[in-house]
């Protein structure tokens, strides 16, 4: 549909979400802003997932808005945004999960932004976020806590965590999305795509932020974000993130400082959550090990090593191990 505006593509990952994709379709088809091409990628779904975008297909066409559907065996959130990747033609780009949705003004709002402001690469806006139990009043927003929302140069808290990570927050620029990814393509982790689609346009690109809650986050007993629950799970699941966020490091052109600050996070961050594990399952061999393996550490992580030496040891006294 040629409409002269700005054509807004919306890459989502659909895998099992029967029971709450119809938020986000009926979100999309609120939009004050339909010049719109919606991209879901089932990602091997065993649910009525694809019957129920198929009812909806009809709901969009009907709305002006071009869609696209891809089926996929299960791989993952990272290869079924690669999947969105490889076919999206729009000037900018969303990418929000299936179990959220958008505030009717939210497209529009960023569209605005990113066309009054060229030298920004990316957009984000807060988000309400809610309990599943309770969609009808939020507990709270997701960027409240955030000190440097509004710097323009997010790369350096990305890596620390302190911006805002919710897939539907964001809108990029297309032609600075292509020019720091022209191969359309992202790790292919099951987790941590956001990183990979931030962190290369927040390194060479000024973001804007958009003070307002134009998406809502829901927090749900069972998800992808939920904690693993196992010992082998959680390790997986910590090596999956540093394998992914040090491919993602060497795409991007850094200068040797930057370089070696992203490496050395990737050293700390690995200390940091592995040895939560190795505390948790009370394994204080392996945990020492680790201490002494990531040398570069050790003057910065003394306090951490004493704190988590006695919380082992603590540990132990009450299993009555030692």
């Amino acid at each position: 549909m040629k409409t002269g505006k700005p054509l807004v593509s919306i890459i989502t990952p659909c895998y099992n979400g029967e029971k709450v994709m119809h938020r986000l379709l009926d979100s999309i088809l609120s939009q004050t802003y339909n010049n719109i091409e919606f991209i879901l990628v089932n990602d091997g779904s065993t649910d009525r997932s694809e019957e129920i975008w198929f009812e909806y297909e009809k709901k969009f066409k009907r709305n002006g808005i071009k869609t696209i559907y891809i089926y996929q065996s299960n791989q993952g959130l990272g290869a079924a945004i690669n999947a969105g990747l490889k076919v999206f033609t729009g000037d900018y780009l969303c990418w929000p999960d299936i179990d959220d949705y958008f505030e009717d003004t939210s497209v529009e709002k960023r569209v605005n932004f990113l066309e009054a402001h060229k030298e920004y690469g990316s957009v984000s806006s807060d988000a309400n976020k809610y309990i599943e139990d309770n969609l009808s009043e939020p507990v709270g927003t997701m960027a409240s806590w955030m000190k440097y929302k509004e710097d323009e140069w997010q790369f350096e808290w990305m890596l620390k965590g302190q911006s805002l990570f919710c897939s539907g927050c964001h809108m990029l620029r297309t032609t600075s999305f292509l020019d720091v990814n022209p191969d359309r393509y992202i790790y292919p982790a099951r987790r941590g795509q956001n990183n990979q689609m931030l962190l290369p346009i927040y390194y060479k690109y000024k973001h804007g932020f958009i003070d307002e809650p134009l998406y809502n986050y829901i927090i749900y007993e069972k998800s992808m974000s939920t904690p693993d629950t196992t010992r082998e799970s959680m390790l997986d699941r910590i090596n999956e993130y540093i394998e992914m966020l040090m491919w993602t490091f060497k795409q991007i052109p850094m200068d040797d400082k930057t370089k070696k600050f992203c490496f050395e996070h990737l050293k700390k961050l690995q200390w940091e959550d592995t040895s939560k594990i190795y505390v948790k399952y009370g394994n204080p061999i392996k945990f020492i090990k680790l201490y002494f393996e990531l040398k570069i550490y050790r003057t910065d992580m003394k306090r951490e090593f004493k704190n988590i030496v006695v919380s082992i040891k603590q540990k132990w006294r009450n299993r009555k191990i030692c």
